[in-house]
């Protein structure tokens, strides 16, 4: 009976030890996790081997040369003092285990530097894991600014239903999305709900990570100043581009951007689409429209010109702005969401009909990460995603 209950205990302990290292995850959930977090990790370090070489070897010297760059990128990326330990344990590593013998009483037997080995590499192991809690901690806090510099609500607007959601693919992110009013551009009162400029901004910065986080704060910083003037949509639009030009790297860091003014008086939506994906526009009655008058995006040539078009949204219309990282959403199998997908989740079945799915913005919202979310399963997300969509009422 004791004895029972002392291996009911052990293994109870046991499964609430796995289950704090798992955190709950099935086995094939585990394996996936490290399928995808192991291909992530080849394309990184397959990025510094000279693949031309590799093929250029002869056939059974291709192997060898592959994992000597694969090695070499690894070793590199570590600082001089880490390569030195890494070079010691991977030789201990490869003496481990031989033993040398000369006559009856001179012998050297290297098996148990295995041990000093695998003692070196978890020292290694130690402090890599430093390194990562302590850039974890900043781009925590990074995360915590960035969520500062984006709406947590959409603002309340009579008639119009507005959600917005975004989800980085690391830490943060260089996606944006704003929903704000703006003054008229006659210069007369409408900072406030009761004005009739609705400003609707979804943004992507070329690349990820925290050199897109940065340019993304100083385009929200940039987007508020402009906006808070007296001024036409088009001249945000040019302001903004110049500005961007202007910390751009030359272009290498441009930003795509899809910006909308609403008049919630007439219904019109004026918009400009800088190089963005571009929006769906559902009408009530089924049938789609894409919005894609604009221009380049911005931080390529400061005297780019926009065109701006204007579209008249009624009740029951659903506009549907995202960015890249939606419909190039990739599956285990390596293929994309896509924009017929994204087309086909908000058709619905016979001509005429007024139906939309889900009675909210939100509910709509909710359908289309979820629709995103079983395409890709178990596959590593690899760009930010973010999607706001305007409905009616």
């Amino acid at each position: 009976m004791a004895a029972r209950e002392t291996f009911g205990r052990l293994g109870s302990r046991a499964r609430n030890f796995w289950q704090r290292v798992t955190e709950g995850l099935a086995l094939e959930e585990l394996w996936a996790q490290f399928a995808s977090e192991a291909r992530a990790s080849y394309g990184l370090y397959s990025q510094d081997v000279d693949w031309e070489a590799v093929r250029r070897a002869s056939r059974w010297r291709r192997p060898f040369h592959a994992a000597r760059g694969l090695f070499w990128a690894l070793l590199m990326k570590l600082s001089p003092a880490r390569r030195v330990l890494l070079l010691v344990a991977v030789a201990l590593l490869v003496v481990s285990g031989i033993q040398f013998r000369y006559g009856q009483r001179f012998q050297i037997r290297v098996g148990e530097y295995g041990g000093l080995a695998a003692l070196t590499l978890f020292l290694l192991l130690a402090l890599e894991l430093a390194d990562r809690v302590t850039m974890k901690r900043d781009l925590e806090i990074a995360r915590e600014i960035q969520h500062w510099l984006v709406p947590d609500a959409p603002p309340v607007v009579p008639g119009v239903d507005i959600a917005f959601a975004t989800r980085p693919a690391n830490t943060v992110a260089g996606d944006y999305y704003d929903a704000f009013f703006r003054p008229p551009a006659d210069g007369t009162s409408g900072s406030v709900p009761g004005g009739r400029r609705l400003l609707v901004v979804v943004a992507d910065v070329a690349g990820k990570s925290v050199p897109a986080a940065l340019l993304m704060a100083t385009f929200q910083a940039s987007l508020r100043a402009l906006a808070a003037l007296p001024t036409s949509l088009a001249e945000l639009v040019a302001g903004l581009n110049r500005y961007s030009c202007a910390h751009s790297l030359e272009g290498r860091r441009f930003t795509t951007a899809f910006f909308a003014e609403l008049d919630r008086a007439t219904g019109a939506l004026a918009y400009i689409n800088a190089g963005h994906n571009t929006p769906l526009l559902r009408r009530a009655a089924g049938d789609f429209e894409r919005l894609e008058a604009g221009g380049l995006p911005l931080g390529i040539e400061p005297r780019a010109g926009y065109d701006s078009a204007c579209v008249t949204l009624a009740p029951g219309d659903l506009l549907v702005v995202f960015t890249d990282g939606v419909v190039e959403a990739v599956n285990e199998e390596g293929e994309e969401f896509g924009e017929r997908r994204l087309e086909t989740h908000f058709r619905v079945a016979g001509p005429g009909s007024t139906a939309v799915p889900g009675p909210s913005a939100d509910d709509a919202l909710t359908g289309l990460m979820a629709a995103v979310d079983g395409f890709v399963g178990a596959a590593r997300q690899h760009d930010d995603i973010t999607c706001l969509i305007l409905r009616v009422v």
